[in-house]
């Protein structure tokens, strides 16, 4: 997930030539890194680095990392990336409950919040909450800079250190507008500029949205997972986020990923999405009858379509009723396709778990904080 190709020293590609300089420092970590290495590494001239790094300074993103030893002349200064220059929230939207958390440019989590709440009690609603869960990690950021100022009704927020705003929830949507489609279940957002409305709500701060799957395969592939794979997340809903050459895949339409209703059996329960025989219905309820490996088999069909339609070269699960029994729908997805790899004659793609309760909002700020870096967001 690193940002595409070399740098280019044209006044239009500036903020892209930056965010190759800001993903190696923060790559190179404390150590640093000097600007014949970046000049080096990025295809930039010395003198464009120079001049990225010295505004890059002057705004408190970097920072002297001390001085290297050269193999000729005078010993080298390195730099590294200040990680507490800038922070995000990524905040999660389930249909009962509200995760957010504040991460530095590093992506480190330092502050959590956990709520109950209630999609379908409309979006003044909704929105109040968002705002104020913002507004007391904000009040963090503020504090711990010393340098507190009232963003619209959310509160203080910290200056220019709060980046924006990361919002993950169950599709469909419109990734690009912010806007969100039907709902599963709750029909009554459909076509709700939650973008907008949120970021008028919190007085300007930027503000992402996308599906909680997106999310967390964004935060996945930012985190060094490599190649094309498929995140599959069993909560209150079924969804998928998948990552194809390294970037996320939401379609031209940022509808893709929508992998709970694909049809399994014809004429069979109906689906909140109107449709009858989908993956997740059948999922959630061989769950609420208690059959968890019926749903994993279910789940593990599901994913051998998937694997049959892109070729990836893993499927990783992941969610709340997935943490519940990790063990049997590991066993039950991975059962389902060794089963079809030994009819295809192909090997087996791996299948793996991805844990943690806060995973869709580590996510969700990551989509503020990955173009930082020139990353896919």
């Amino acid at each position: 997930m690193r940002g595409a190709g070399g740098g280019a020293n044209l006044l239009a590609l500036r903020s892209h030539n930056t965010a190759l300089v800001l993903d190696l420092l923060r790559t190179a970590g404390t150590e640093g890194i000097s600007r014949l290495e970046l000049a080096d590494r990025t295809g930039l001239t010395p003198q464009a680095v120079s001049k990225i790094t010295a505004r890059l300074r002057e705004e408190g993103l970097a920072a002297e990392a001390g001085r290297r030893a050269s193999t000729g002349g005078k010993p080298r200064t390195v730099l590294r990336l200040v990680p507490e220059a800038g922070h995000a929230v990524g905040v999660h939207l389930d249909r009962d409950e509200l995760r957010a958390v504040l991460a530095d440019l590093d992506g480190t989590v330092v502050a959590r919040r956990h709520a109950a709440l209630d999609l379908g009690a409309g979006a003044e609603a909704v929105l109040g909450r968002v705002a104020a869960v913002v507004g007391e990690l904000g009040a963090e950021v503020a504090g711990a800079a010393g340098a507190a100022r009232s963003v619209g009704a959310a509160g203080a927020a910290g200056g220019r250190s709060l980046l924006g705003v990361g919002v993950a929830l169950p599709g469909p949507l419109d990734h690009r507008r912010g806007v969100l489609h039907r709902v599963t279940v709750f029909p009554e957002w459909d076509g709700f500029p939650l973008r907008d409305a949120l970021a008028e709500r919190l007085g300007g701060v930027p503000v992402v949205v996308d599906k909680d799957t997106n999310a967390v395969a964004l935060g996945l592939a930012v985190g060094g997972e490599g190649g094309s794979f498929a995140y599959l997340h069993l909560g209150t809903g079924l969804g998928a986020g998948l990552v194809v050459g390294g970037s996320v895949h939401r379609g031209p339409r940022t509808g893709a990923g929508e992998f709970g209703h694909q049809v399994v059996q014809l004429d069979g329960p109906p689906c909140g999405c109107g449709d009858r025989g989908c993956v997740e219905a059948l999922c959630l309820a061989a769950v609420a009858r208690g059959e968890t490996g019926e749903a994993a088999r279910v789940l593990g069909t599901g994913a051998a379509n998937l694997v049959g339609l892109l070729d990836i070269d893993r499927v990783l699960v992941g969610g709340r009723t997935v943490e519940g029994a990790p063990g049997v729908f590991l066993g039950g997805v991975r059962g389902v396709l060794e089963a079809r790899a030994r009819r295809t004659g192909e090997e087996c793609v791996g299948v793996g778990l991805v844990s943690g309760e806060s995973r869709v909002a580590e996510g969700a700020a990551q989509l503020v904080l990955a173009p930082v870096f020139g990353q896919d967001g």
